[in-house]
This record gives structure tokens, sequence and C-alpha cells, in this order.
């Protein structure tokens, strides 16, 4: 080979590698972008100051357990953790009350119509003194209608509770014979009459009955008096209801 020929061959060579480690050097590095976790959606405002009634019987009241422990004061605790609001909170309930008990109260008490939420659990002492369920029938329908009007006459501000089966405690498991089941069967359909009328009227009901069916198997779920939900059972009742007290409070 001749040696002008070989430079041409080298200098060709030369250009051809430069060329290959440039377009190396220059080539796009790609990676993965990390995940990034989409931020958490913050809770929607509510007002500064919410007012909050808390309508019913012993369930209500908080039987056998202490005032803070008793679902409506749980509540309140709960919303003051979730927002910086300020929480009124009124009870109208009494160990005992049937569904009759809690009108009149309701009427002699006469509190004003401007409640943010409305709770109502009531119905098991009508079941419990072998009131006629027609009673309920009535009485169940004016009471949530009283409901509506305390709750600025907006009945999604309303929240309507189960009646707890109190056969699942020591004392339902004292009583005689099949009369336990018969109280099941009994709560059952006065929760069926009061969930179908929710339905039916765009009101919010809330079935805790199923937590208290668990006490026998947990006894940390009934009060000292073994017949009553405990603190740990209306933390239950708060957190299972909670969805739809948001929905009411940021209506």
């Amino acid at each position: 080979m001749k040696p002008h020929f070989k430079q041409i061959v080298t200098i060709i060579l030369s250009v051809f590698l430069l060329s290959c480690s440039s377009s190396e050097e220059s080539a796009p590095i790609t990676t993965t972008p990390p995940v990034v976790n989409p931020p958490k959606t913050p809770e929607p405002p509510i007002a500064s100051s919410i007012n909050y009634l808390a309508l019913g019987d012993s369930y209500t009241i908080g039987q056998s357990v202490c005032a803070t422990c008793r679902f409506p004061e749980q509540l309140k605790t709960s919303l003051n953790a979730m927002y910086s609001s300020t929480i009124s909170l009124k009870i109208i309930a009494t160990t005992g009350w049937t569904t009759s008990n809690l009108l009149s109260a309701i009427n002699t008490q006469n509190p004003e119509a401007n409640y943010d939420l409305v709770t109502l659990l009531i119905g098991v002492n009508n079941q419990y003194q072998h009131r006629n369920f027609s009673v309920y029938e009535k009485e169940f329908p004016e009471l949530v209608t009283k409901a509506i009007m305390l709750a600025k006459g907006d009945r999604k501000n309303v929240v309507v509770i189960s009646i707890p089966d109190y056969a699942y405690t020591p004392y339902g498991k004292s009583l005689a014979g099949d009369q336990t089941s018969t109280i099941s069967a009994e709560i059952d359909q006065y929760n069926s009459f009061a969930e179908k009328y929710c339905a039916n009227n765009q009101v919010a009901f809330v079935s805790i009955t199923d937590i208290t069916r668990q006490g026998l198997n947990s006894p940390n779920l009934v009060a000292s008096d073994g017949l009553h939900p405990s603190e740990s059972a209306y933390k239950l009742f708060v957190d299972k209801m909670m969805p739809e007290v948001k929905k009411a409070l940021q209506n």
C-alpha cells in the first residue's frame, strides 16, 4: 500500500471513530423519574362553629360509662381533632325513654332549630317495654321530621343510628328460654322499618347493630352493667358514623 493511501485510510478511520465517540457522548441519558405519591386531599372546610344535637335514650346518654365516653362526646372530640371548629353539644336523652318520651321531651324543651348536625337513636325501649310496634311506626317518622326541623330544616344534616342488640350481652344471655332470639328478631324489625323510612326520605342511616352483636365474643364492648355498650363500642359507633357526619357538616 502506498504511503499517501495509508494516510487517507488512517484519516477516514480517525474521523469515523471520533464520530462514534461523539454520538455516544451526546446520547441523552434516560432515567426513571421517582414515584411521587399524590398529596392527600384536604378535608373540605366546614363552619367555624358547629351546633350538634343528640336525641335518644340510654344509648345516647351513655348509661354506665363516663360522661366523655358516650358516643356524642366521642364524636365531638373526633370532630374537634379533625377540624378547627368550635363544637357545641346538646343532648336530649334519658335511660328508659321510648319514642313517646323523646317526643314529649322535645316538645317540652322546645330547642332552637339551629343545629348543624342532629343524630337520632331511639326505639329499644319500645321493644323492651313490649309497646305495640304500631307506636314506633307512627312516632319514629314524627321524630325524624322533628330532627329535620331542628337541623335548620335540612334533612342532609340528620343522621339516624340503628338500635343496638342487647341480646348479645350478659344480661341478654341471662334471659330465660328463647327470648334472646326473639329480642334480635324484634330489633331487626325496628331497624328494618327505620332504615327503609330513611332511605325513602333521603335521610342518612348508619347501622351499628352488628358491632353490638359481638358483645358476647368481645366482652370489652359491653359496659360494666353487663347490658349497655362500653366506651370501646361507642368509639366503633363513631368510626362507622363519621362518613355520614362529614357529609352533613360539609353540606
